[in-house]
């Protein structure tokens, strides 16, 4: 049997293809963005895409697997809140071919605005989650989840985290299941989701979460290892690694479907121990549920709730082990701190240093620009979520008066603007704002790799197609005052800005040049 060395991800995109899967779409984002990159490469039989935003992509697997195909769609944590309201409704439709979610949390925060833990999302959509803790599982749990998803009627998620995402690990590879794309049949009662329909649908998914629930307590996804009978643990996903590490002589009830809980297996185990302590990142869902059920347990009492677990840090909560010779001693005097920063020659930062000096108010967004709030820039004052900046900007002129948008601008990247930027510029015609948006152009999803998008004129799959054309879309959305300048001309950057700030109407400025890192 040929084995390989595949990272988290590249082995959940071997088990797409290996559950004979025909669609795969994602929105780029950290954690998860290899998944998509991995099929497109590896796996050309797989009709895989970058959408516009999380939503889209999750609708056309949707569409996809309603039609009788295999789908996958891959997104980070914070993307799964974009696609939150297909989810839930396609939750209630079912699937016809296998409809597979992949879900990436990045506790700590490593490339995100938060830290949210989504398997809350699995039990608000009523959709089974299940937890892979290595890159063989990743693989094995993302076929098996095309066929629950089948078995079940249901959407299925996959949660995974940034270290199992980008760990390493020892991958069995199997040949390719060939399933045939079933035939589409209409259904007016199961695929439109009218509320005579949605009524009797839910019906069907507590109908079948009671079936869920038989599978998880008889699954080998969950499974008890019994060793001392001191101490039990129950653990999931990475800390399950961490939990065998430095407890190995430890009774382990090992969570691989977090969604639905296993209540009787997690009831036998406890039984069968003096002491039950819960080791999970991110909240206490695990403890929380264990609680609810009747049972006595530990958890983040002294398990943090914040950040990424290691092995020392469950080794210093569980068994009271400080690890003060782990690292070799070295200098340890004070160093300047590097905090990461633009690149050398970034287009974005010839931006930033006209809003500067302009002392400009300026409403940010998420991408790598986000890092102008930094010295030596200092240059952006708020930033939430995608889209989040324009709409926020004109807020603020909503709050203070056009006076405010004299001295304010928004900022967003050419990405990020067709994810979630379209509709707040919208809003901001309607709605009479008269500020300024500035769209930092680069050609490229540059923050997590330089991904195509709709503007670039070109496909995940290297194909080319329709270049959106950002001047004419802005146009199209009511701003009759649109300027495409290069930023590094910033002598005449400058005058733009101050002309269009002082403008008493909308406009839009695109800073239009190419990401240094580009070839």
């Amino acid at each position: 049997m040929e084995k390989k060395v595949l990272l988290g991800n590249e082995a959940i995109a071997r088990g797409a293809y290996e559950a004979g899967c025909h669609v795969a779409t994602a929105y780029p984002g950290t954690p998860s963005t290899e998944i998509l990159e991995t099929i497109a490469r590896d796996y050309r039989d797989i009709k895989s895409q970058w959408s516009p935003n999380e939503k889209v992509a999750l609708e056309v697997a949707a569409g996809a697997s309603v039609a009788g195909g295999r789908a996958l769609a891959a997104m980070k944590h914070v993307g799964l809140n974009v696609a939150a309201d297909p989810l839930f409704t396609f939750s209630y439709t079912g699937v016809n071919g296998g409809f597979v979610i992949i879900n990436a949390d990045d506790p700590s925060a490593w490339s995100s605005q938060n830290e949210q833990d989504n398997r809350h999302l699995a039990r608000a959509a009523k959709v089974p989650m299940l937890e892979p803790s290595s890159p063989q599982e990743c693989k094995d749990f993302t076929k098996l989840a095309f066929e629950l998803s089948e078995q079940f009627d249901r959407p299925v998620i996959v949660r995974i985290t940034t270290r199992i995402a980008h760990s390493q690990g020892i991958v069995e590879i199997l040949p390719k299941d060939n399933v045939p794309v079933k035939p589409f049949v209409r259904n007016f009662q199961k695929y439109v989701m009218l509320p005579v329909h949605a009524r009797p649908r839910h019906v069907f998914i507590e109908e079948q979460h009671k079936k869920l629930k038989d599978y998880s307590n008889m699954s080998s996804l969950n499974r008890i290892e019994w060793g001392g009978k001191k101490r039990g643990i129950i653990t999931d996903s990475v800390a399950y690694q961490y939990v065998k590490e430095v407890c190995p002589d430890d009774s382990v009830l090992k969570i691989g479907m977090v969604w639905p809980m296993p209540d009787e297996k997690i009831r036998e185990f406890a039984a069968g121990v003096e002491k039950l302590c819960v080791v999970e990142e991110l909240d206490p869902f695990i403890e929380d549920y264990v609680k609810a059920l009747g049972i006595p347990c530990t958890g983040k009492d002294i398990i943090p709730i914040c950040f990424e677990l290691t092995p020392e840090i469950v080794d210093q909560a569980l068994n009271g082990k400080a690890h003060p010779g782990k690292y070799p001693k070295y200098d340890t005097s004070p160093i300047p701190p590097r905090p990461p920063a633009l690149c050398k020659g970034c287009p974005h930062g010839f931006v930033f240093t006209v809003l500067g000096k302009l002392d400009l108010n300026v409403n940010g967004d998420i991408g790598c620009y986000t890092l102008a709030a930094l010295p030596p820039y200092s240059a952006m004052h708020t930033q939430g979520c995608m889209g989040a900046g324009i709409g926020m900007h004109l807020g603020m002129e909503k709050a203070h008066g056009p006076e405010m948008a004299r001295k304010s601008v928004a900022v967003i990247g050419d990405s990020t603007f067709i994810h979630s930027g379209i509709t707040p510029l919208i809003d901001l015609v309607y709605n009479k704002g008269t500020g300024t948006v500035i769209i930092l152009d680069n050609r490229g999803t540059a923050m997590t790799g330089h991904q195509e998008h709709p503007a670039t004129g070109h496909t995940l799959m290297g194909e080319e197609t329709h270049a959106l054309d950002l001047e004419m879309l802005v146009k199209a959305c009511g701003v009759k005052r649109v300027v495409v300048t290069d930023p590094k001309n910033m002598d005449e950057f400058e005058r733009i800005v101050r002309e269009e700030v002082a403008a008493p109407e909308p406009s839009v400025i695109i800073s239009l040049r190419k990401c240094i890192l580009m070839k």
